[in-house]
């Protein structure tokens, strides 16, 4: 059974300044939670409807259907919501190639970009302080589990990429075309707000403009997702990496 103290602090979670405040965030479903329980990540307290998950006993609640969509943040619950602690952040240094993001504001586009740094075995990635919140429902939803081996910092660009030794690129619609460029196989990649792209204050760090060409016939498109975009842009930087 889950206490009215219980359900009033998981639905604080869904709020960034709680999430801060207690240390706490939540996970939903079987996959998701699996994946933050076999990691570094240290659970508080775990509700489920089925015996499905190798916990400890004294942090497990059964609860039941009704319970767990009292809690659940999702239109359709799966069987369980999690609560783990957020740990302490840890400085990203510049080894490999580095992810930075400019005021991402999409917790899809975070989630979805959180997947592509483990794929591509991008082990950091930087945030401004007003990109969203990792630790998002949303964004833990769409990270499938990534989010468990991916370092993510908030920070002060400026200053981060003011101290870069690494060479730093930018994504814009102008750039030179980044099928034609030599790449490194360690460097720093900015991807910008949704709406406008880098900001003025991040441009003068970078050290070259890179683009993605338009293929199609009328090249009347605006312009590419930003998660779509963080693909092709890694794809083609660690394709560079395999010896043929």
């Amino acid at each position: 059974m889950v206490t009215k103290h219980q359900i009033k602090l998981i639905k604080s979670l869904a709020q960034k300044k709680y999430r801060q405040q207690l240390g706490l965030f939540t996970v939903e479903g079987i996959k998701g939670i699996e994946e933050f329980l076999n990691s570094n990540f240290q659970l508080e307290n775990l509700f489920t409807t089925k015996p499905v998950f190798d916990a400890p006993s004294n942090l497990t609640t059964k609860i039941s259907e009704t319970e767990l969509k009292k809690i659940s943040s999702l239109k359709n619950p799966n069987t369980a919501i999690a609560i783990f602690k957020i740990p302490k952040e840890v400085k990203v240094d510049y080894k490999g190639l580095v992810i930075v993001l400019d005021a991402v504001r999409d917790p899809g586009n975070l989630g979805t970009i959180i997947r592509l740094c483990d794929w591509y075995g991008v082990k950091n990635l930087v945030c401004s302080s007003n990109t969203v919140d990792c630790y998002n429902s949303k964004v833990v939803q769409a990270t499938m589990g990534s989010l468990t081996r991916v370092n993510i910092e908030y920070t002060d660009l400026e200053a981060y990429l003011k101290a870069s030794p690494c060479k730093v690129f930018g994504t814009f619609m102008e750039g030179e075309n980044i099928y034609r460029l030599e790449l490194p196989a360690e460097g720093v990649i900015v991807l910008g707000n949704e709406a406008n792209g880098i900001s003025k204050p991040i441009k003068k760090f970078l050290d070259k403009k890179v683009s993605i060409p338009q293929f199609g016939e009328f090249r009347k498109t605006e312009s590419l997702n930003v998660a779509n975009a963080a693909a092709i842009v890694l794809s083609e930087f660690k394709r560079r990496t395999i010896e043929m």
